[in-house]
Formats: C-alpha cells, structure tokens, sequence
C-alpha cells in the first residue's frame, strides 16, 4: 500500500503548479543545484512554506477550576497523632502498719501474743511492755484455738508437710494433727522460687495452718523466743 505523507503531497502539488506557472526554458548551459532567481523563486518559497505542517505549539486544553477536599478528605490525609502509653506504675509491695494496741487479758511476763481476728503478733517483755508488734497471716482454717501454749522448737530454716514451700525462722508452738504449728517467714514456692503472698497481703488469713510473718519480723520473734517461751492466743 502506498502512503504519501503530507510533505510530499506539498511537492508533488508544488511541482505541478510550476510546470503551469513556468513552462520549460531553452537555456545554454545546465544551471547550478540549489540556484533559481526571479519572481519564481519567491513564489516557490512561499508556496513550500504553506505547504508545511505549523510548528506552533498547540495551546493546551483549559484546566478545570481545582474543587477544594471536604473536611472528610482533610481528615483523612493528616495521619493521626500517636498516642504515647503510659506503662501502669506498679503497686508497691508494703506491709501495712498493725491496728490494734495489746489486748487486755492477754496474761503477763515475757510472752508471745497472737490475735486470730486482729491477724497481729505482739512481743512483750518482762515488764508487759511491747517490744514489737505488726500484722501477719494466719490459718485460713480452724486448727488452732485460744489458749496458752509454749514454744517446744525452732529451725532456722524448714519446709511445709506437703514438700512444696519452704520457709525460714520456724518458732513452733502447737502439735497439729498434721503438721506442726508455729511462727515463720512467707514461705518461698520449691518450683518457681517466688514468695506464696506479698507484704501487702498481711493482715489476711492466707496459710494453711501456721503464721506468716515478714521475714525481718520472723528473725525479731526467732531473737526474742527461746524454747520454752510462753504464746498466748488469742480469738
């Protein structure tokens, strides 16, 4: 298939309207390529020069006007503010203060006094003044009642009667009928070697069967109670 592009249609039009306009001339010599002189010329060049194809740049189609975004659209092309977190301050581990002063009728001498409902141990000396006193955990059950007993042994370190815990400063005091019952500190688990209560948790009912104490406390009623020394609970 032949294609004529629009350049050489201008040509070929170009050349047939100079054959019209300017019939072939005799002459003496050939002339030189390139050379033409007179009106023809300049009617040539301005023919060639309607021929061509406009190099103007075409103007480019009017923009639409810009819509402005919806407040939807602002919304959603800001990226939200972090929000900074802030980690749980922790809860320190504290034993509280004890609450109640030395009942009365709690007997006299050097002693030992222990109130199941106060959850609270008192160390009174010789001249029935207390030397110490601050809250423990006792027996979340019943196998100790009111009354006098007396201190019959001590380890400085032992563990439970179901193998699982073990604990420091054991002051006992009363026979039970599994286990002994005595004074020692917050037992420590055998397997993962954590405490089985917190200080905070004194003042609660939490053993199985003996009293719990803080262990600076243990050490003060392994100090204070030799074999032999008086333990007066009471209800």
């Amino acid at each position: 298939m032949l294609v004529v592009t629009s350049a050489a249609l201008g040509l070929l039009l170009l050349g047939a309207l100079d054959a019209m306009l300017y019939p072939a001339e005799s002459s003496s010599g050939s002339a030189d390529l390139g050379q033409s002189t007179g009106p023809r010329t300049g009617q040539l060049l301005e023919l060639a020069a309607a021929s061509r194809p406009s190099s103007e740049p075409t103007a480019p189609a009017e923009v639409a006007a810009a819509v402005p975004p919806t407040p939807a659209e602002v919304a959603a092309a800001v990226p939200p503010t972090p929000v900074e977190t802030v980690p749980p301050t922790p809860v320190a581990d504290v034993k509280p203060p004890a609450q109640t002063a030395l009942p009365a009728g709690s007997g006299s001498g050097k002693r030992i006094v222990y109130g199941i409902a106060a959850q609270q141990v008192w160390l009174v000396d010789d001249t029935n003044a207390v030397t110490r006193t601050y809250p423990v955990s006792g027996s979340k059950y019943d196998q100790l009642q009111p009354g006098t007993y007396e201190v019959f042994s001590k380890s400085e370190s032992t563990t439970s009667w179901h193998g699982t815990e073990s604990m420091e400063y054991m002051v006992r005091f009363h026979r039970g009928a599994r286990a002994n019952i005595g004074f020692h500190d917050i037992p420590v688990d055998t397997l993962t070697g954590t405490e089985v209560q917190t200080l905070s948790e004194l003042g609660t009912p939490l053993s199985d069967g003996c009293i719990r104490q803080d262990v600076v406390d243990a050490k003060a009623l392994w100090d204070f109670a030799p074999v032999g020394t008086l333990v007066v609970v009471l209800p």
